[in-house]
Formats: C-alpha cells, sequence, structure tokens
C-alpha cells in the first residue's frame, strides 16, 4: 500500500449502479483502510443478494413466490418498511401492485439507503463518504453538489455538510418509476427532492415520499425533526424547508 497518500477512491457496480467510496487523511493509503472498504463492498453485495427483487434466488423473490422465510435481516427490513408505511402517512409502501391484479413485496426503495448505511458503519473513525444512486453517507466535512434534475450534468447547487446522509429522488434518471401508493399512478408536481439528516435510511426514504406527496410535501418534510430538504417543481421552481444550508 501507498502509504503517502492522503485520498483515494474505490469503486464497484454492486446493486445494479456505481458504489464509490472516497476517504482522505493519513491512513488513506493504508491496508486498514483497504480492508475497510472490502468490508463495505462485501456487505453491499450480500445486501444485493438478499433482497433484490430480480434476483430469482433472493428472500424477497422466495417471499413473493409464497416460501415460508426466517431471516433477521428480513425481518428487520420487513419492519422498516412497516414503519416508513406509518411515518409517511403511506406515500411510502414497498407493498406493490404487481401486473397479474395481485401485490408484491418489493423494499428496493428503503434497502439501498439502508445498505449504504449499514455499510459505511465498517468505516467509522475515518473521514469518507459512501455513495451509491443519489444516496451519500459522509464521515467528517464535505461539499456535496446537488445534481440539476433538469441537466443532470450540471449542479443545482453546493452545500458544505458534515457527519451526516443525503439521499435525492427523483426521475432524472430513471424516467417517472416513483409511484404514488394512494392512487397508484406515478408521481407529479416534483423533479426532484434531496433530503439531508443524520440517517440515510430514513433521508432516502423520505425523499422518495416526498416525491410521491408532491410540492406540498415540502410542508410535511419541515415538520420532520433533524431533516431539511430541497425540492424542485415539475416548472424548474426551487421549495426549501426553513433549515435548508443556504
Amino acid at each position: 500500500m501507498d502509504t503517502t497518500l492522503t485520498r483515494r477512491s474505490f469503486i464497484e457496480q454492486i446493486m445494479g449502479l456505481p458504489i464509490s467510496v472516497h476517504v482522505r487523511g493519513p491512513q488513506a493509503g493504508s491496508a486498514e483502510v483497504a480492508d475497510a472498504v472490502d468490508t463495505v463492498f462485501a456487505e453491499l453485495r450480500l445486501v444485493d443478494a438478499l433482497f433484490s427483487p430480480f434476483r430469482p434466488d433472493s428472500l424477497v423473490s422466495a417471499v413473493n413466490r409464497g416460501e415460508p422465510v426466517s431471516d433477521p435481516l428480513l425481518d428487520a427490513v420487513t419492519d422498516l418498511c412497516a414503519q416508513a408505511r406509518e411515518r409517511t402517512d403511506g406515500y411510502f409502501d414497498a407493498t406493490l401492485p404487481d401486473p397479474s391484479g395481485g401485490t408484491r413485496f418489493d423494499p428496493s426503495g428503503l434497502v439501498k439507503g439502508w445498505g449504504l448505511e449499514r455499510a459505511a458503519a465498517r468505516l467509522a473513525g475515518h473521514e469518507a463518504y459512501v455513495s451509491g444512486g443519489g444516496d451519500m453517507v459522509l464521515r467528517g466535512s464535505w461539499r456535496v453538489g446537488i445534481e440539476d434534475p433538469s441537466r443532470p450534468d450540471r449542479l443545482l447547487t453546493a452545500i458544505e455538510v458534515a457527519d451526516c446522509a443525503v439521499a435525492t429522488s427523483g426521475g432524472a434518471h430513471r424516467g417517472a418509476h416513483i409511484i404514488d401508493p394512494h392512487t397508484s399512478a406515478p408521481a407529479i408536481g416534483l423533479r426532484s427532492v434531496t433530503v439531508i439528516g443524520p440517517s440515510l435510511t430514513w433521508a432516502d426514504v423520505y425523499a422518495t415520499a416526498a416525491v410521491a406527496r408532491g410540492p406540498q410535501a415540502v410542508v410535511w418534510l419541515a415538520g420532520l425533526p433533524g431533516y431539511e430538504a430541497l425540492l424542485v417543481r415539475d416548472n424548474g421552481d426551487l421549495l426549501a424547508t426553513p433549515g435548508w444550508p443556504r
């Protein structure tokens, strides 16, 4: 290892998207950091194997086939999904309609943030961030760019944050994939929502639920202790909660 490095980046393709880890500080080039990053990626590969709805051997696929499944991580995710539905007044719901007219369990909207948060814990004690699909866990102070959803190659703004999570939901990259569970129709009114706060699991859930709610979600988000948000309306106008970093 090159112990003279003070910044080091790592990237792997997991969950169908690039997951990046950036570490800075005097230990960035150490074997200890390299081993910790290996455990981050291993943790995320495990989460993908257990919870991907696209893998026939995953726990989620087994649940949707009606097979009996007993696993503590599945129990934890199922409980979090139930909490998320309650906390968001049903605007986040992991039970989705399927083409056959029934329902299926798809916790993907929660698992990515939850998985990144769990994996980032492997880097405790290091100044680092873990990022994937618009979600980030940050340790230390960092300057974070917020993407313009109408021009993903351009930044809308940049904020200084420390020891927190940042989650962005919207249709800039995947189209109108967020459904309003109350109408079963694609969400309208917002191009993107970015939420910052102490937990990536909940920042991600709140961002997704806010897109489903539409522009009026800014009032609901303003009432969530410890979390702030920036919302981009379909016409490009910005809405923000009172404590959003200026």
